[in-house]
C-alpha cells in the first residue's frame, strides 16, 4: 500500500531509455484501445450509437500501436520489454471505471477526452527525450494526432450521435436515474416521513418523555428503513423492469426511509417536551412539502395534486398519532 502511495519501486520517467519509452508507449496504446472497447461494450445495449464512437477510437489506438511496434522493430528488434504505466512514477493512471455498470454516457465521453489529453502530454515529453530522428518524428506525430483527437469523442459524435440521437440517450440516462435512485428514494422518504408520524407523536403525547419518544422514533425509523430497503431490493431484480441494480435501489429506499423518520424523531433530543414537539411539527411540515416538491420536480406530478396528497395524508396520520397518544 505504501509503495503505491509514495511510488516506491517505480522508475522515474527521466530514467527510462528510448527503448523503454517506446515499450511504454506500446503498452499504453494497447491498454487504451482495450479500455475504449470496454466502454463500447458497456454502452452498446443502451447507447448503441455512442458505442460506435468508442469502437472507432479503439481502432485509432490500434493504428498508433502498430506504428510504434514497427518503429521499435527497426531500432531494437523483436523483444519488447514489459513496462507499463504502473511501473513509472508519476505516470498517469486509469481508474477502472469501465468495470462499472451501467456506464454514464457523459462521464465516459469526458473520460475519453481526458485520456487523449494525457496521451498527448506523454508523447510531447517522450519526443523531447528522443535523440533518434525517426523516433522523435513518430512521437511528435502521435502528440499532434492526440492533440487533434482531444475532442475525438465529440468529433465522432457528429457522425454517430447527431443531436436527436444524443437527446434520446440523455433522456434514457435521465430515466434510468429516476428509476434507480429517485423513485425508490422518494418512496422511502414518503414512507419514513408518514408512517412514523403516528408512533412518534403517539409516544410523545402518551408519555410526555422526550427521551422515550426519541427511542421510539429511532427504532421506528431504523426498522422501517431496513424493511423498505430489503423489500425494494428483493421484489425486483431490475432485469425485466429496467429499474437498475436492486442493491442501489434498496440502499436509496432504505436510507431515505430512515432519514424521513429521523427528521421528526431527532427534535426529541431536546429535553423540554413542548419545545421538542413544536420543532418536530415544523420539521414534519417541511418534510411533507419537500416530498411534494420532489414529486413535482422529478416525477412530473402536478404540484397542487402532490401537495394535496402528501400534506393531507401526512396531516391525517399526524392527527391520528396525537389523538391516540392523548387518549
Amino acid at each position: 500500500m505504501l509503495s503505491r502511495v509514495f511510488g516506491l519501486g517505480r522508475r522515474s520517467f527521466d530514467s527510462l531509455s528510448e527503448q523503454e519509452i517506446l515499450a511504454l508507449a506500446i503498452s499504453s496504446e494497447e491498454d487504451d484501445g482495450r479500455i475504449y472497447r470496454a466502454y463500447a461494450d458497456g454502452l452498446r445495449d443502451r447507447f448503441p450509437q455512442s458505442a460506435k464512437i468508442f469502437e472507432e477510437m479503439a481502432d485509432e489506438e490500434d493504428g498508433h500501436r502498430a506504428a510504434l511496434i514497427e518503429l521499435y522493430r527497426k531500432r531494437f528488434g523483436e523483444r519488447i520489454p514489459l513496462i507499463r504505466r504502473e511501473h513509472v512514477r508519476g505516470y498517469y493512471e486509469r481508474k477502472p471505471d469501465w468495470l462499472v455498470r451501467p456506464l454514464g454516457i457523459e462521464h465516459v465521453r469526458a473520460q475519453a477526452e481526458e485520456m487523449e489529453r494525457q496521451a498527448q502530454r506523454f508523447y510531447l515529453a517522450a519526443a523531447g527525450r528522443a535523440s533518434d530522428a525517426s523516433t522523435r518524428k513518430l512521437l511528435g506525430d502521435l502528440a499532434a494526432a492526440e492533440s487533434s483527437h482531444e475532442s475525438l469523442a465529440r468529433r465522432l459524435g457528429l457522425k454517430h450521435t447527431p443531436d436527436d440521437v444524443r437527446d434520446e440517450e440523455k433522456a434514457a440516462e435521465h430515466k434510468q436515474f429516476l428509476l434507480t435512485f429517485v423513485q425508490p428514494g422518494l418512496a422511502g422518504l414518503m414512507d419514513g416521513s408518514v408512517s412514523t408520524l403516528a408512533p412518534i407523536f403517539a409516544a410523545a403525547f402518551a408519555t410526555g418523555d422526550t427521551w422515550q419518544t426519541f427511542l421510539v422514533g429511532l427504532s421506528a425509523s431504523v426498522g422501517a428503513g431496513i424493511s423498505m430497503g430489503f423489500t425494494e431490493a428483493a421484489h425486483d431484480d431490475g432485469k425485466l423492469s429496467g429499474r437498475g441494480s436492486p442493491v442501489k435501489r434498496g440502499l436509496a429506499s432504505g436510507i431515505m426511509t430512515t432519514v424521513g423518520g429521523l427528521g421528526h424523531a431527532l427534535p426529541y433530543l431536546i429535553p423540554d417536551f413542548w419545545t421538542a414537539t413544536t420543532v418536530a411539527a415544523i420539521v414534519v411540515f417541511v418534510e411533507l412539502w419537500a416530498i411534494a416538491y420532489i414529486q413535482n420536480r422529478f416525477m412530473e406530478t402536478p404540484f397542487l395534486r402532490a401537495a394535496f396528497q402528501v400534506v393531507l395524508g401526512g396531516g391525517l396520520v399526524f392527527a391520528a398519532g396525537v389523538l391516540i397518544g392523548s387518549a
